[in-house]
């Protein structure tokens, strides 16, 4: 084996090392997520049901700080896996959008991972969703033709959202498994969180979606909401909160899939 194939060969197990760390650490915050949107329904949990409160969530356990830097450490790698995938193509995806959208990734795993370490380091790691949903809204409005691109980014984050679950419920996710080495009922099982967890991550992103519409047809910057907000807001639907206890408990299990596919993705 000569000296470029042995550097290729470390450079693909470094990545699928990196892509496997930022899948468990996906996992880890999307269960907590949802274990705190489960208490909110029940009415037992005053913990934003975000992001920033599953980390607190951590920070507050033994040795949370250790743990938090783990965390910090798999978004790392996820945004690694993500930028080599997006110059070199993912597994069977070699379209220039897909590298496009690998980059997007990239960037977005990028700052979690800013955010969580800032977090462990104690300075709090920026704002909750809600805070900066608002922020944000409040300050593109305040730009020329700031409605129209407010407007444009929820109907963005909807169509998102949507896409999440229809493309959730045609089971595409299983392209990116190596399914052929599952067990029959692992594969079953697998397929049930891929398709529960990604339509509930979906039915979220499109709900803060018609927010931030809302926000620009408003021109009100309060009704932008960030996940904690869009979660609350499902238990004061007509369906009460066992709506949010299904999208809940979905999270839950985005995050069980999430650590499937650090098992069986496709690097």
């Amino acid at each position: 084996m000569d000296s470029d194939t042995r550097d290729g060969a470390g450079l693909g197990r470094a990545t699928r090392v990196a892509g496997r760390s930022g899948f468990v650490a996906r996992g880890v915050v999307y269960a907590l997520v949802g274990v705190l949107a489960l208490q909110i329904a029940f009415g037992s949990g005053g913990e934003d049901a975000d992001r920033q409160g599953a980390l607190h969530q951590i920070a507050v356990r033994p040795f949370g700080a250790v743990l938090l830097w783990v965390l910090a450490a798999g978004f790392v790698g996820m945004a690694l896996w993500r930028a080599s995938t997006a110059v070199f193509g993912e597994a069977g995806q070699k379209k220039t959008g897909s590298r496009v959208l690998s980059a997007g990734r990239a960037v977005f795993y990028g700052f979690v991972a800013w955010g969580t370490a800032a977090y462990a380091a104690g300075s709090g790691g920026g704002s909750d969703s809600d805070s900066t949903s608002k922020d944000w809204t409040a300050t593109t409005l305040g730009w020329p033709g700031g409605r129209w691109l407010v407007g444009a980014a929820g109907l963005v984050l909807a169509g998102i959202g949507t896409a999440i679950a229809v493309r959730a419920l045609q089971r595409r996710f299983l392209r990116k498994l190596e399914t052929g080495t599952m067990h029959p009922r692992t594969r079953t099982a697998v397929t049930g969180t891929g398709i529960s967890g990604n339509v509930a991550r979906g039915a979220v992103y499109a709900a803060a979606g018609v927010f931030v519409v809302t926000a620009a047809v408003r021109f009100d910057p309060d009704r932008a909401r960030g996940m904690d907000d869009t979660l609350r807001s499902l238990a004061s639907s007509a369906a009460g909160p066992w709506l949010l206890v299904v999208v809940a408990a979905g999270l839950v299990l985005y995050g069980v899939f999430s650590f499937a596919s650090a098992r069986w993705r496709r690097f």
